[in-house]
């Protein structure tokens, strides 16, 4: 083997070094988690198909090792749940994760056309600002119950922000003429810019209202 072939087999890059991009179109390179308290339980390893259902993690906190867009296509197929009750919101995907994988790329496509930026930070940012902080249980006293503040964890608190998001979403898309990839756009950037026009943000705001009054 001659000296040029040596050197065009070393510059050559190895397949570990490919970098892995979102739906084979968005990059994560730079985008990081703020919040001290979500870094461990955001999880940013992307995936070509965001749609493994977490078999490569084997503890009980398997949840926070799933790419963060592939837990919000799950939460994407089980938008109905609300108080133990099954509302009629989930018809759009009916559990389908071909659907789902559909209506979450078109809507990464809709917040990077309307925000100008990497549509992974957009949701990243997102989840971050929607995750309240404190919760509400109630406490039996002298036979009457009274609501108490209590510190969320972590974990919950990007289950519930995604949760709420999903809610958000289908809430507005039911019954109307906007498709539901679009309302979960709008959700996500009112997230991200901290509107109140986001029910997750909404209801982040309530909760931690109740539980200062709670105190």
């Amino acid at each position: 083997m001659s000296l040029a072939q040596d050197l065009n087999t070393l510059l050559k890059p190895s397949p570990c070094m490919v970098e892995v991009k979102v739906f084979n179109r968005w990059s994560v390179d730079g985008i990081s988690v703020q919040d001290p308290g979500l870094k461990e339980y955001i999880s940013l390893t992307p995936r070509f198909v965001p749609r493994t259902g977490a078999r490569y993690a084997k503890n009980r906190f398997y949840k926070s090792r799933a790419f963060i867009i592939e837990r919000l296509m799950n939460k994407l197929m089980i938008p109905g749940h609300r108080s133990k009750k099954h509302k009629i919101t989930s018809y759009h995907c009916t559990g389908k994760a071909h659907t789902v994988y559909n209506i979450m790329e078109e809507t990464l496509e809709l917040i990077e056309k309307k925000t100008k930026q990497n549509p992974i930070a957009v949701v990243v940012k997102a989840v971050e600002n929607a995750a309240a902080r404190e919760g509400i249980i109630s406490i039996e006293y002298g036979g009457a119950r009274y609501p108490r503040a209590v510190e969320c964890a972590p974990q919950r608190r990007v289950d519930l922000a995604l949760r709420y998001i999903a809610q958000g979403a289908y809430s507005k898309s039911f019954n109307s003429k906007r498709g539901i990839a679009s309302t979960l756009a709008e959700e996500l950037i009112n997230a991200f810019n901290q509107n109140p026009a986001s029910n997750a943000i909404a209801k982040k705001l309530e909760v931690e209202r109740q539980s200062d009054a709670s105190r």
